[in-house]
């Protein structure tokens, strides 16, 4: 079974939101302007954490939020642009 994770954020600064959406963008797929799922092993998971908290963590201003939940595909209920995507998400 795929590992799955969503990362979701709102940065302020718009150098430091940049850069972080590049970052993402390596490892996983936009699903909306500022959320990425990202599908891969544990230790592509591990290396996107890893370097969020010691790369980026020091650039968030305290207005900044980033969410990561770790999700299993299962049943969801999608509209729009949405529904044509295969993958169901349920969150643990």
């Amino acid at each position: 079974m795929n590992n799955v994770i969503i990362v979701a954020y709102d940065i302020s600064n718009n150098k430091v939101r940049t850069q972080f959406s590049k970052f993402l963008e390596r490892y996983g797929v936009r699903v909306q302007f500022s959320v990425f799922e990202i599908q891969n092993s544990q230790r592509v998971l591990d290396i996107v954490i890893h370097t969020i908290e010691h790369k980026f963590k020091k650039k968030f201003e305290s207005g900044d939020s980033i969410y990561i939940f770790r999700a299993n595909h299962s049943n969801t209920i999608r509209y729009g642009s949405a529904a044509i995507i295969d993958n169901d998400l349920i969150f643990l």
